[in-house]
């Protein structure tokens, strides 16, 4: 569907909404600092070009202006308690924001947002830039030390977005999907193609993707640069 053509549409809500600073944590292997633990926001938070007013974040690339909003959704949450044995709640691996579907059977996750879509949030407009990439801090949050290839494997890696106008969101709001300049290149289909089934048409689809972060179009180039240097010397070897 063009563009022009789109019809805005409300996909879920807003279940959670945390921001905070570092605070020293302590777990089986010491003391340790990080703000993945954030505190709940009550009320309306105030959403700048860099994230939510008083979020700071310990790792430098959360605060690139692509990375400024971290959002996970509810459905993780009971996914991993599940499977794998969990107790965790909502903000248990350090998002801002935590989605939920319209309804409490509703699913708003990685596999119906795709990138660069526009959500509409109370008065923010947020654009999704990509997916989170987990990482050791998570895994030690959750005392998973397979954390990062669990999460890959089960594509729940939650997602960033860039603030494309700033203003205030609370818990409670829907999530409207005002824009969606790339139907079907779903945050699920990146992390799939990259991690696990790479797919060279998807990944050029990928590279030309509106809002995809700079960083993340160059791996998708570098992969398939090494795709090419690979069927070419298949090619070499079975002639």
């Amino acid at each position: 569907m063009a563009a022009a053509e789109f019809a805005p549409q409300t996909i879920g809500r807003v279940v959670g909404v945390f921001a905070g600073g570092p605070k020293t944590l302590r777990d089986a292997q010491g003391e340790w600092r990080s703000s993945i633990a954030r505190d709940v926001v009550q009320g309306p938070a105030r959403v700048e070009t860099r994230g939510l007013l008083g979020d700071q974040a310990t790792q430098p690339y959360r605060g690139d202006l692509d990375k400024a909003v971290c959002l996970h959704s509810a459905s993780h949450y009971a996914f991993w308690n599940e499977h794998l044995g969990l107790s965790l709640m909502p903000g248990g691996v350090g998002e801002n924001l935590t989605m939920g579907g319209v309804d409490d059977q509703g699913v708003c996750d990685e596999s119906v947002v795709c990138v660069g879509d526009i959500f509409q949030i109370g008065s923010v407009t947020l654009q999704i830039s990509g997916p989170r990439t987990p990482c050791e801090t998570q895994a030690r949050r959750v005392g998973r030390a397979d954390w990062v290839d669990l999460t890959l494997r089960s594509l729940r890696t939650g997602m960033y977005a860039r603030v494309r106008a700033p203003g205030s969101l609370q818990s409670g709001d829907a999530l409207l999907l005002a824009a969606r300049p790339n139907p079907g290149l779903t945050v699920q289909n990146l992390v799939l193609c990259y991690s696990t089934t790479f797919d060279a048409e998807l990944a050029k689809r990928m590279i030309d993707a509106e809002g995809l972060i700079l960083w993340w179009a160059e791996r998708f180039e570098r992969r398939l640069r090494e795709e090419t240097a690979r069927q070419a010397r298949e090619e070499m070897e079975n002639r």
